[in-house]
């Protein structure tokens, strides 16, 4: 009885790292994927003495479109700050971010509101050996964050995960960044307070406690739900709360203490001497009328068109935007069928179910969308089987430049539905399957199903199953 006493509020950190040509302050080439330590890298992001950051502006332009489809007030003057903080993966000493003037306050986003959008550097990256030592690879140093900070008003961990997904489909429509989680794209910190319901209305809230290390949208909601339970188990019992860090250990399923939580005194945050101030207002491109000219159809707009216009159901729709490439692949398929609603229906079904896993896995098994478009009709006019399908779907991947109604007879793949093609496969599979035989005939249907699949199996898929079932029943009779 004694949790309802308490009530979660929950505020999100969130940085991502921008898509851009290079670094936030130098010419170095932006590349998440760089394997080879060390090579993106040049005296402004390693920071030696003497030099100086130039501004990113596409970073800029891609904060200012994230704030205008937020509804947020996009900021007329902006300047940076120094972040002062001593850590491996910052070479200056500190950090190059903003504090006072950011550059977007206010908005929201799936109905929860926004403090504030700002830019600052990423850290280098640190890696801890098994032989005790820390190395550093400096091709992260540098590169453009943003920071999106969330008022704390979220009271459970699924609307904190919702928030976090719509943003993460927003910056990827906006092309702004991949914000893969796994590969530390977009990583979360959770400030999570328990207070009594009554005193969460005042906002007179509990410790704040901050929960990092969360890389994954199944991690955010765990944490949040045992970080919840433990500040109001402690609480219940008569215990108090130490205002900190904890870090997330996802296969424990529980937090850890980290530190001591810092303020933003401890930063003695002051403006950046060597980038000048800004009035965004005096850049033409900065300007709203600008930037709307370069908003697409945003995504959970897209989403609710699908849901409409082709049935989809929720978990259709949701899987079908989850990338923007796969959401236009899609359209670009059902171009020339888009009111046949049977060809829209194994469009989606065959896109879904056995190709975005193979598009997932390497986006080089990607296949003009005519071809798709050509698989689809055959299908649908029962040239090919569900089985003959799939394996012209594998051989289209491997051979692109192919048509599907050329390479489908080259290869076997036409649907046979000729009685007197089929017959003497079902003759075999009764002869060669007794016993089954004996059972369906005393009533036990599902023997057929068998069967049937026995004339499938034995004529590799070319079949019509439908005259299979019609000529095993006849003959059965």
């Amino acid at each position: 009885m004694a949790e309802n006493k308490y009530i979660a509020t929950i505020g999100l950190e969130i940085h991502v790292e921008l898509k851009t040509a290079s670094k936030m302050f130098c010419s170095c080439k932006n590349d998440p994927h760089e394997k080879t330590p060390n090579l993106n890298i040049c005296p402004i992001c390693l920071g030696h003495p003497g030099t100086l950051p130039v501004l990113n502006m596409e970073a800029v332009r891609h904060v200012l479109k994230i704030g205008l489809v937020a509804g947020g007030t996009l900021a007329d003057f902006t300047e940076w700050d120094r972040k002062n903080y001593f850590y491996p993966d910052i070479p200056k000493g500190y950090q190059i971010s903003q504090y006072a003037h950011p550059l977007i306050n206010g908005g929201s986003i799936a109905s929860v509101p926004i403090e504030r959008i700002h830019l600052e550097e990423d850290t280098a990256q640190l890696t801890h050996d098994t032989h005790q030592k820390s190395l550093i690879n400096f091709n992260r140093a540098g590169l453009p964050l943003l920071e999106l900070v969330t008022k704390p008003v979220i009271h459970d961990a699924g609307t904190a995960v919702s928030f976090a997904k719509e943003l993460q489909l927003l910056l990827r429509y906006l092309n702004a960044g991949e914000a893969n989680m796994e590969k530390g794209q977009m990583r979360i910190e959770a400030n999570i307070s328990v207070s009594t319901p009554g005193d969460a209305e005042k906002t007179i809230l509990g410790r704040k406690i901050e929960i990092k290390n969360l890389n994954s949208f199944n991690s955010i909601e765990r944490a949040i739900i045992f970080e919840t339970a433990r500040q109001t188990s402690l609480l219940a019992s008569g215990g108090s709360l130490l205002q900190e860090t904890r870090g997330w250990d996802d296969r424990a399923g529980e937090t850890f203490s980290q530190r001591a939580k810092e303020t933003s005194d401890d930063y003695r945050y002051f403006p950046e001497p060597d980038i000048p101030k800004v009035r965004l207002s005096e850049i033409a491109e900065f300007r709203s009328r600008s930037l709307e000219k370069e908003i697409p159809e945003l995504p959970w707009v897209k989403r609710m068109r699908f849901k409409r216009d082709f049935n989809m159901t929720d978990k259709e729709a949701a899987v079908m935007i989850e990338l923007p490439e796969i959401a236009e692949y899609f359209e670009l398929i059902i171009v020339m069928y888009r009111e046949d609603e049977a060809k829209v229906r194994l469009t989606i079904n065959y896109l879904l179910t056995d190709y975005l896993s193979k598009l997932r896995a390497d986006p080089g098994n990607a296949i003009p969308a005519a071809s798709f478009a050509d698989l689809i009709g055959m299908i649908h006019r029962g040239e090919i089987s569900s089985r003959g399908a799939k394996d012209l779907l594998s051989l289209l991947i491997s051979e692109k430049d192919a048509l599907p109604p050329i390479l489908a007879p080259a290869h076997g793949l036409i649907q046979k539905s000729d009685s007197a093609d089929l017959w003497p496969a079902v003759q075999k599979v009764i002869d060669d399957h007794k016993s089954v035989v004996a059972e369906y005939k005393k009533g036990k249907t599902t023997s057929l199903e068998y069967l049937i699949g026995q004339v499938m199996k034995m004529t590799k898929g070319a079949a019509n199953p439908e005259i299979a079932r019609k000529l095993l029943i006849e003959k059965l009779s």
